[in-house]
């Protein structure tokens, strides 16, 4: 038992995980396995945004395979166990699982690293195989194919995790990834003695297998192929179920409860596999319920994690797509994964790439959109943060403004802000559509979401509103918001009374009230033939 070679770390870990109240059953992902293992020397590059469960699963795939521990106690009760073929490969196999995230204490370079590596790797194998007459200046590969001849054909699976984190370190040039891809080819490629290489991490591999170092792999993104979609992030049923553990947790604790269903799908779900099935971040789900809040749990690791860090370098190009993403609207865009591996994202396809890559878009049908609340909150900050952002980040500043305005019927301020949009010449403002229109009002309330739900075309009444605002403290005022193009705000704020939009505000149930501020219904037209916008405000009685 080493640190890498049959370590028991997968194991203790996996277990851990098991048992925690809001585990979910991914284990019939190693049926999917089983079929590699019997033809053997095959090689899977899984990638995935970050926290959505790949360290889990390369954790699970060890602790399943790998001999010198006995995994029974794990998974007899996991859906794994009714498959045929559980008992003929559980624990049958030598596994090298390296974690390649782990670092050596003050590592400043490349040769510390891949020493580190190499060294606890010989260690491992001098160890299990004392009488083979290891080498150590071998490269790695070599003192793994002697084993195989000595040793009756010994062969291993390798469990790779996190293989992309050294391209996020500081200290690593060019010629540093090209060795360490070197590396790599030469522990795997057409190595006899590899059964299955399992590989994961966030960064595909296409753009470093163009060559041959790394063309032995099977790559499987969430964009590029339907294989294992279900097996990273929750489904819709995962977390129904996940709820329900939630509710019986809270009254077993005797806690109120602080989480609602709607507000999980709201927070973290609208990611898309390949097939079109939308999946929640997993790590941000189960960190919501064991708390008992809804929160945004998206924290910062390093640059890679800036959204300006994407759109630095053309920000023209993406300014109008990033006012109608925030408005709730998608985008086109072609996905070239690879080109997240590039430091300087040039193009607009470049940009959305790498941003879907790192999962701060999600992309479905070749369109791209801000998945859910958790990502928008990164975005809202990006807007306030960054001038260069032109008239985008000039209309996010006016927003507290337009807020306040809001709530004490100061229609003329408010017909101001918006005029002050169109003197900023927005090239929204053509308002061909009222898509357009929506992107900018959007904009000018964007502060309202720190004491406001925002929702956009929600069922109310009997009817679509154009935005309702739910108050987070229910003694404040409710907003209702309706758009008009060539429309006066009067007629919008008819349409309001007459599709019953209030009633969103009263309970279901005949009993007490949920909010008891006032409901201000809020009319905003504009003219497309003066170019001038008018606005209306007007209290609604709950029978309206």
């Amino acid at each position: 038992m080493g640190s890498y070679l049959n370590s028991t770390t997968p194991y203790t870990l996996y277990k851990s995980e098991s048992l925690s109240p809001y585990f979910v059953d991914k284990t019939l992902m190693l049926r999917e396995l089983f079929p590699y293992v019997n033809a053997g020397n095959r090689h899977i590059c899984v990638t995935r945004p970050r926290r959505f469960g790949k360290t889990i699963a390369a954790n699970m795939i060890s602790a399943f395979f790998q001999k010198g521990q006995d995994s029974g106690d794990i998974f007899e009760g996991l859906k794994i166990s009714q498959v045929d073929g559980y008992r003929k490969y559980k624990n049958q196999y030598n596994v090298i699982r390296i974690d390649f995230s782990k670092m050596p204490k003050n590592c400043m370079s490349y040769e510390q690293y891949i020493e580190r590596i190499e060294e606890l790797l010989i260690e491992d194998i001098k160890t299990a195989y004392p009488k083979a007459g290891i080498n150590e200046d071998d490269a790695v590969g070599d003192i793994l194919e002697n084993i195989f001849a000595q040793y009756d054909g010994e062969k291993f699976i390798f469990v790779l995790d996190e293989w992309d984190f050294i391209f996020h370190r500081d200290f690593i040039n060019e010629n540093d990834k090209e060795k360490y891809v070197a590396f790599l080819s030469n522990l795997l490629k057409d190595r006899p003695y590899v059964i299955l290489s399992y590989m994961t991490g966030i960064l595909p591999i296409a753009k470093y297998s163009s060559g041959s170092e790394l063309n032995m792999f099977a790559e499987f993104t969430m964009v590029n192929s339907p294989m294992f979609g279900e097996y990273f992030g929750f489904t819709d049923d995962e977390v129904d179920d996940l709820y329900r553990r939630y509710i019986v947790e809270c009254d077993r604790q005797h806690k109120e409860k602080s989480v609602t269903r709607k507000g999980l799908r709201d927070w973290y779900n609208g990611y898309y596999t390949k097939s079109g099935e939308r999946v929640y971040n997993p790590r941000s789900v189960v960190f919501a319920l064991q708390f008992n809040n809804l929160a945004n749990y998206w924290t910062s690791s390093g640059p890679y994690d800036e959204i300006y860090y994407y759109i630095r370098n053309n920000i023209s190009d993406v300014r109008d797509d990033l006012a109608l993403m925030i408005s709730g609207e998608s985008v086109t865009a072609k996905i070239q994964e690879y080109a997240a591996t590039s430091m300087n994202l040039s193009t607009r396809d470049e940009i959305y790439s790498a941003m879907v890559v790192y999962g701060f878009l999600s992309y479905l049908n070749g369109r791209v959109c801000i998945p859910n609340r958790e990502l928008m909150e990164k975005f809202d900050e990006l807007l306030v943060k960054n001038e260069s952002l032109g008239y985008v980040y000039r209309l996010a500043k006016e927003s507290e403004k337009m807020l306040k305005a809001t709530l004490a019927g100061d229609t003329l301020t408010m017909e101001k802000i918006l005029e002050y949009a169109h003197n900023t010449e927005v090239p929204l403002l053509s308002y061909n559509h009222e898509t357009e229109l929506s992107a900018i009002v959007n904009l000018v309330y964007l502060a309202a979401r720190d004491s406001y739900r925002v929702e956009r075309e929600d069922k109310a009444g009997t009817g679509y509103v154009d935005f309702i605002f739910y108050p987070y403290d229910t003694t404040a005022d409710c907003i209702i918001l309706e758009l008009k193009v060539d429309h006066t705000p009067d007629e919008a704020i008819a349409q309001i009374k007459e599709k019953k939009y209030a009633l969103k505000f009263m309970p279901k149930l005949a009993g007490q009230k949920i909010y008891t501020g006032r409901i201000l219904a809020v009319g905003i037209s504009y003219w497309r033939d003066n170019k001038k916008h008018n606005c209306k405000v007007e209290e609604l009685n709950f029978m309206v």
